[in-house]
């Protein structure tokens, strides 16, 4: 096999390899809340290598009716925002619970925010969230979610299993255009039979390629050794 020869076939387990990552880690969180899976494809470099890629599979997930009064799902696009320990993150909702001070955190503990950036705080009563993101307690507004699209969706990032990050201009979502869900959970938007699927083919194809390089490698060092031989 020729120099080029040999760098493709590298050029392709690096690129098996990598889809086994993705799908590994799309498999791990098929049952994690607000989830997007990750595709991997290759892209051509401008010094002509081909190298993997991936970029997050928004299509949405299932949505369950949980009952929970502090779970909440978004339909259709858009994100949540908390407030980490990192700095503002994305979140497609999830399961929230009040912490010492009355404050909605997610499972992580991030802060959930409102239409002007400070934490909700939830007074003792009945909760209510309306499709528009409005808060109720016992009747009375005391908080807006507020809700974000990224100007740039390319752009958006994985941090953790169900937060995202970005550095794109985040556009708030005009009230009529939210479609806030209270007491529902949206599933990961991974299909794990086809997934799982998936796996087996990419694991076929890295392996026959590492079997291939193989006996090519073994055949250049018969030709090397009878040359040897021969001078």
């Amino acid at each position: 096999m020729s120099p080029d020869g040999l760098r493709a076939g590298a050029q392709a387990l690096r690129y098996w390899e990598r889809r086994q990552e993705v799908i590994s880690n799309n498999l791990a969180n098929a049952s994690t809340h607000g989830f997007r899976g990750e595709r991997v494809f290759a892209a051509l470099l401008a010094d002509g290598t081909v190298a993997p890629q991936a970029k997050t599979d928004w299509r949405p997930g299932q949505l369950t009716q949980t009952g929970n009064p502090l779970d909440i799902a978004l339909e259709g696009e858009g994100f949540l925002v908390v407030r980490t320990e990192q700095g503002e993150r994305l979140v497609r909702g999830g399961s929230f619970r009040q912490d010492a001070q009355g404050r909605l955190v997610d499972a992580n503990g991030g802060l959930l925010l409102d239409e002007s950036g400070m934490p909700v705080v939830l007074p003792p009563g009945t909760v209510d969230i309306t499709r528009d993101g409005s808060v109720m307690v016992d009747g009375r507004t005391i908080a807006t979610l507020r809700v974000v699209a990224p100007a740039d969706l390319d752009a958006v990032l994985h941090d953790g299993a169900n937060r995202f990050r970005t550095d794109a201009v985040l556009l708030d979502v005009a009230p009529e255009m939210r479609r806030v869900l209270q007491g529902s959970l949206e599933e990961s938007n991974v299909e794990t039979l086809q997934t799982m699927v998936e796996m087996i083919t990419v694991q076929r194809n890295y392996a026959a390629v590492q079997s291939t390089m193989k006996v090519v490698d073994n055949v250049n060092g018969t030709i090397a050794n009878q040359i040897g031989r021969v001078s």
